[in-house]
């Protein structure tokens, strides 16, 4: 029977899951709704996992289906759910345009180096530590790529084309403002492609066989699976095409065997058999029977043993506008004690336990707020997302970071519960105001706060209009931090609540504020 319609199958899944998954992080003008995030992140394993006992429910359980998707049918998540896995794909496909290496040949597995990831990601759960689940989760590997490299190309891309439109006085389209990365961030997802590319090129899918924790725990899956690729010796002519072919380096051909533990279940082997002697069943050959019934198989031990493991583990931004000139630099150095966290992240120590720095909340941020860390949350919590006020401020109409997090480190809120939380406090250093410092008209902070938090009033000693902070209507956004244009350092910044409060909601009887005449920007 010709089976070769199943890689073409495939494929097509493939592409939409990989498109489907890639459009999230390139929506630079936000088409896709929201609510249809969640459908197409539904299935990635380590966010529904994370999520679902992070919820304590079963109704975002994606991974649960991919772990009956995998006993039934061998790992179609590494073969067409996974993004990280299709762009393999496409640059194994790249490496035969260009003439690298096409043929592989049977590989021994790396068992230990595959049982020393998925311990360090088994650990990294159970710990609620999730530093090594960052590194090694194919979907936020994925989105890091997606978010460092063809996010900013698309945008890029759009303003080329906006500027060319406006020449001809057509404003269909927008420009967008390009954030959301660090030096950290872009080095992180430069070495890791690096290296993904490297592997692709000259390796085929060993990346997904050797150092992918998921890869490695849905492969002891399947090698319990009902369908699997098998030899049938009665068709088989031992041509090993099938070996040179498999980019997993799975298939013997030599002694006509197949380590069901790392196919991949792309089915490339399928279409290139002349003789129909590899094929996709159920029924285990006679021949192949008996050897497999007189040997033993200690891969299921592990299996059994690490599943037990596994279980107990378980408002666009607004153009600035131009700042006064600032001719005298100030001296004291803002320390900020804790990263700020999103709204919705309830607490420090919740976030960094339940995100797996996929940064979609970093490609969708409109304001460009949220952006990788660096040792901001300790070691730990490397490339977590976090709200970096020099770069953008949240937008007090916004919420939806939280709409689009995958794992529920950032819960969704409703807009008016939203402008209540308070993520932090302004604090106000008099000695970097360019109204002490320079005797210069200011009032930047208090024009941006949306809470009016912030104030301008006369002070009776220095004899001028500084700001002044009601800390209890303060939400911590970080728009007066932005807004202000002393040099080096801010006069005013936003210290982090580790665990976020509620706001009191301002007043509606106006404080009595001084209006400049003329304001100075």
């Amino acid at each position: 029977m010709n089976q070769s319609f199943l890689k073409y199958l495939r494929i097509a899944v493939s592409l939409i899951f990989f498109i489907a998954t890639l459009s999230l992080f390139i929506d630079i003008h936000e088409l896709i709704p929201t609510e249809f995030t969640e459908s197409i992140i539904y299935f990635q394993f380590v966010p529904s996992f994370i999520k679902t006992f992070g919820l304590l429910s079963f109704t975002v359980s994606g991974f649960i289906i991919v772990i009956v998707l995998t006993a039934l049918f061998g790992r179609v998540y590494c073969s067409s759910i996974c993004p990280l896995g299709t762009l393999q794909d496409f640059l194994i496909r790249l490496s035969k345009k260009f003439r690298f290496k096409k043929k592989y040949v049977y590989l021994k597995p790396q068992t230990l180096l595959q049982n020393i990831f998925l311990g360090l990601f088994l650990i990294s759960l159970f710990t609620g530590s999730l530093l090594a689940v960052n590194l090694l989760d194919p979907y936020s590997n994925f989105g890091r790529i997606a978010a460092g490299f063809f996010n900013p190309i698309i945008s890029l891309f759009n303003n080329l084309i906006v500027f060319i439109l406006e020449s001809f006085e057509i404003y269909s389209l927008y420009p967008v403002t390009l954030g959301g990365y660090t030096l950290f961030g872009f080095l992180f997802v430069l070495s890791f492609s690096s290296l993904l590319i490297w592997l692709s090129l000259f390796h085929g899918r060993l990346y997904c066989n050797t150092i992918c924790p998921v890869g490695t725990l849905l492969g002891y899956i399947s090698k319990l699976s009902f369908m699997k690729i098998r030899i049938d010796d009665t068709n088989c002519t031992g041509c090993g095409i099938c070996e040179i072919k498999c980019k997993g380096s799975c298939i013997d051909s030599d002694n006509k065997y197949v380590d069901h533990s790392r196919c991949v279940s792309c089915f490339n082997c399928l279409t290139v058999c002349p003789s129909h002697g590899i094929i996709y069943s159920s029924r285990i050959p006679k021949k192949l029977n008996l050897e497999e019934k007189n040997k033993t198989d200690y891969d299921k031990r592990n299996f059994i043993g690490s599943l037990l493991i596994f279980s107990i583990g378980l408002s666009s931004i607004l153009k600035a506008q131009e700042k006064i000139k600032v001719f005298v630099k100030n001296k004291i150095k803002v320390i900020r004690e804790n990263p700020i966290t999103p709204p919705g992240a309830v607490s420090n120590e919740g976030f960094t336990e339940k995100c797996t720095a996929c940064h979609l909340c970093v490609s969708k941020c409109p304001t460009k707020v949220l952006q990788p860390s660096f040792l901001e949350y300790g070691f730990i919590g490397m490339l977590q997302p976090r709200m970096d006020n020099f770069n953008g401020f949240c937008n007090y109409e916004c919420t939806i970071c939280g709409e689009v997090c995958p794992t529920g480190a950032i819960e969704p809120v409703i807009l008016e519960e939203k402008k209540l939380i308070q993520i932090g406090k302004a604090k106000f250093i008099k000695d970097n105001c360019i109204v002490f410092t320079q005797k210069t008209d200011c009032g930047a902070c208090a024009e941006h706060c949306p809470t009016k938090a912030v104030k301008m009033l006369y002070d009776e000693v220095e004899k001028v209009v500084a700001p002044k902070i009601d800390d209890k209507i303060c939400i911590g956004c970080g728009a007066c931090e932005y807004a202000c244009p002393t040099q080096p350092y801010k006069a005013i910044y936003v210290e982090a609540n580790t665990v976020h409060a509620k706001a009191e909601k301002p007043s509606e009887e106006p404080m009595e504020e001084v209006i400049l005449e003329e304001f100075p920007f």
